[in-house]
């Protein structure tokens, strides 16, 4: 397992002994997911929250007709879960899949919480993670209500540029809350 990546990213909030590295490493459970294959699916039970090493991973929600709706993308250095679901064991509302080949490090929710009990630094950490991800989904309703498409694919493009270049045109007009059509049509006049 590398370890590099996810302890860059814990560092940046918390600084960890050496006994408390090797403590959380001992947690983590490395897994390779192939390309469509599902790490999470909808109304199953979400045990897992995932720290993504290398690859693309994408949470969306399927609707009763079928319709998907594209909630995150998580490129490496990013985590990934159903969170309420996560944290209150319930059946998950979202269904994660990997779009290509990746890696992820996955810490289930009864480790997170002995994490909690023996490194109590780690709460700080995942509050911090929580409020950035609380931020940085209302600052996205706050775009889909005041932005236009062309905005929100600018934005889109600032915040997921690795993704914006190997994932498919479906999948970001999900994202973006528009058809694929209505997408390409931005991307010619852009080309203009």
């Amino acid at each position: 397992m590398d370890e590099i990546l996810i302890l860059k990213n814990i560092s940046r909030h918390i600084a960890l002994s050496k006994d408390e590295t090797s403590y959380f490493l001992s947690l983590l459970k490395e897994k390779t997911i192939q390309k469509k294959e599902l790490i999470l699916k909808q109304q199953n039970l979400c045990r897992e929250i995932n720290f993504v090493q290398s690859g693309i991973l994408r949470a969306f929600y399927l609707d009763p007709s079928g319709k998907e709706s594209t909630i995150m993308f998580a490129v490496p250095d990013w985590w990934i879960t159903d969170m309420f679901c996560f944290i209150n064991e319930k059946p998950a509302m979202l269904t994660i899949e990997a779009l290509e080949e990746s890696t992820v490090l996955q810490l289930q929710k009864k480790s997170l919480d002995e994490l909690f009990c023996k490194v109590p630094k780690f709460e700080k950490f995942f509050r911090i993670m929580m409020q950035n991800a609380y931020i940085r989904e209302q600052l996205r309703i706050i775009e889909n209500l005041s932005l236009t498409a062309e905005e929100r694919y600018d934005a889109f493009l600032r915040k997921y540029p690795l993704a914006a270049e190997r994932v498919t045109q479906k999948q970001i007009a999900s994202y973006l809350g528009i058809t694929p059509e209505f997408l390409s049509s931005i991307k010619t006049n852009k080309q203009k």
